[in-house]
């Protein structure tokens, strides 16, 4: 910190310096990864631009990615600038340049952040610290019903891509379209116990610190591994966890959990596409996942394990 503030302070250009991000939460757990999530705000951003070398200033890096990497970003890059830098001391640096005119509003609008530095005194007051923009929001009714559609209809493809011996399509729908789904009703099954005033982290990542045992198993489970039997057990998984986190939801939010879509979707998983079992699993009694093993996938020889 003190050679962020001391390359500030000697640089004419930079007028204010704020810090945002973990290290301005005071809720935020602490360690030695936390990043420094660094603002200068200064008179001449297009001098920055030009001399891409300045940032050598902070010591030796092993990797850095600024706007100019980042592929959906475009010139002239005059509103805002970034450089992320991971060095080789292990600190790690997001400094974002604005422009002093922007001052104003970006502060204004940034309820966690930490004003290190206003050498011409211009900065707003800052708004009350708070780290509700990121609490986990409570869902609408049609929020809910449509997050459980979508979870049961997206588990079809992959058992589909199972039963094709498609792995890239089995696996791709599992990571990017079953486990997104399951993460919202997690991150809802969690926030009910603290009335939607919890902030769970970007991608879900303090989950860990909040579900017991057993749904944290299942949850972790959720995530395969590179062949198709593990593909089919962290489906179960997350079928499973889904189902019970959905229920939980539902229920105390008033809205109604789709039992029937669940059934028979369930069914569907564990026919191992011989569809002319359906009608026979559907007239069984409701049993747990495991109980279908002896519905699960036929694989050729040389794809078991």
């Amino acid at each position: 910190m003190d050679l962020i503030l001391g390359v500030a302070e000697k640089d004419e250009r930079v007028r204010a310096v704020w810090m945002n991000g973990s290290r301005a939460n005071p809720k935020a757990h602490r360690d030695h990864y936390q990043d420094y999530d660094i603002v200068y705000a200064v008179t001449d951003m297009e001098s920055f631009l030009r001399d891409p070398n300045w940032i050598d200033v902070f010591g030796e890096r092993i990797i850095m990615q600024t706007r100019s990497e980042q592929f959906d970003s475009t010139p002239p890059f005059t509103d805002w600038y970034i450089y992320l830098c991971q060095f080789m001391d292990g600190n790690r640096l997001d400094l974002t340049l604005i422009p002093v005119e922007s001052m104003e509003k970006t502060l204004s609008g940034d309820t966690m952040c930490i004003l290190l530095m206003d050498k011409d005194k211009k900065a707003p007051p800052l708004p009350p610290q708070s780290d509700a923009q990121y609490w986990v929001q409570k869902p609408t009714e049609r929020e809910y019903i449509c997050t459980c559609n979508e979870f049961w209809w997206v588990a079809t493809y992959v058992v589909k891509g199972v039963w094709r011996q498609e792995m890239p399509y089995a696996h791709g729908i599992m990571s990017e379209c079953v486990q997104k789904e399951l993460l919202k009703m997690v991150r809802w099954k969690i926030a009910l116990e603290y009335d939607f005033k919890i902030d769970l982290g970007k991608m879900g990542r303090f989950i860990e610190r909040y579900l017991y045992s057993e749904d944290w198993r299942l949850f972790a489970c959720s995530y395969c591994g590179g062949t198709y039997e593990s593909i089919m057990q962290a489906l179960d998984a997350a079928t499973e966890l889904f189902r019970k986190c959905g229920r939980e939801v539902g229920a105390a939010l008033g809205y109604p959990y789709p039992e029937e879509d669940d059934r028979r979707v369930t069914v569907y998983l564990h026919s191992g596409g011989r569809f002319e079992n359906m009608d026979c699993l559907l007239k069984e009694p409701e049993k747990p996942a495991a109980d279908y093993a002896v519905y699960a996938v036929d694989l050729p020889e040389d794809k078991k394990e």
